[in-house]
This record gives structure tokens, sequence and C-alpha cells, in this order.
């Protein structure tokens, strides 16, 4: 009967701690401080550390690699990494991501009622092929705050491989980029309201 006792006794510590803690978490909300609240003398400030931070990587123009790349090596490249979360056949649904039939030259965020993390769905533009290179090198460069938990292709003929194998998937492809041609000004997102 004692054990009984103890054991009822350390539930009951550790129910109340719980409730404690999610009361806590409730009354308390979490902020990211805009500033020090403490000022040390001869510490860097805020932006001088975020200018010493490096710059999001430059990807090579996808141009001069798609003249080469293989839509064959691109599809069996897209079958290891993206089947799992995408579809790729005409009129497929959507998985995890949106199909990705005709996505080259298509617009962004283009599959109706797929719910689109804030800053893919505000970003506008079209798939361009540097849009789908600079996506498809690191999507959280371009998107922070994506949903899509993709590392990305750092290898730049995988890359374009996975992208001749995407343009492949249409009944009008898209025209490949002259080999020697400087990539397009990205586009810019639109403005706030």
């Amino acid at each position: 009967m004692d054990v009984n006792k103890v054991i009822a006794a350390v539930l009951v510590a550790g129910i109340a701690f719980s409730v404690a803690g999610m009361i806590g978490h409730g009354l308390v909300e979490e902020r990211e401080l805009k500033q020090s609240a403490i000022k040390i003398e001869g510490a860097p400030s805020q932006a001088a550390s975020a200018a010493s931070k490096p710059a999001a990587p430059s990807v090579p123009p996808i141009g001069p690699l798609l003249a080469s790349a293989s839509a064959e090596a691109g599809e069996k490249d897209t079958q290891k990494l993206c089947t799992v979360c995408h579809s790729f056949n005409q009129g497929g649904a959507a998985k995890v991501g949106p199909n990705l039939y005709g996505i080259v030259g298509d617009k962004r965020a283009h599959a109706e009622g797929f719910n689109y993390s804030d800053g893919l769905a505000k970003l506008g533009g079209t798939w361009t092929y540097e849009a789908l290179n600079d996506w498809l090198y690191e999507p959280k460069s371009v998107v922070p705050g994506t949903r899509m938990a993709f590392a990305g292709i750092k290898n730049d003929k995988d890359r374009a491989d996975v992208i001749a194998y995407l343009r492949s998937l249409s009944a009008n492809p898209l025209p490949l980029p002259a080999a020697d041609a400087a990539p397009a000004k990205p586009e810019a997102a639109p403005a706030k309201n």
C-alpha cells in the first residue's frame, strides 16, 4: 500500500509540473529582442554582425549546363530525390508537394487549392530556367521559411539534368536558353500591401 502512495505522489507531482509548464507557456509570450537589453562596451553591434555574415551562395547560370544536360539522368535523379513528395504525370494529384508536370515556364504557386507557404505564394513570377536553378540549388535561400524540406542539389550537372527532365514534362517544352546567354535578372517580389 505504501508503494502505491509513493507512485501516486510521483505521478501527481509530474502532472502538476506539466500543467504548470503549460500555463506558464500560455501566459508568457516569447519574442526575439530587436536589440540587446544590456549594452556592452566594445561589443560589435547587430548591424555589424549581420554585415559579417556570408552572402547567399552564387549559383552558376544554367544555360551552358542545359546544353549538355541529360533528361534521362534527370529522371533517375528525380526518382531518387523528388517522387516521395511530388507527382510528375499530366493531371496528377498533389502529394506533399504539388504536381510538377509542365512546371518549366508555369507560374509559381500554380496548383489550384494547394497550400503553399506564404513566402512562395507571395513570390509571384514564373518558373524560368534560372528560377528553377536557384530553387533547386537551395530552396530556403529563395524563400526563407519554405515548407519544402529539401536541402537542394549542389551538383551543377545533376541540377541541370533535373531541369532538363522537368522541361521534358510538357506538350510544348519551353525553348532552351542560349548556352552563352547571361541569366535574366531575377523577378522582383510583389510589393506588400
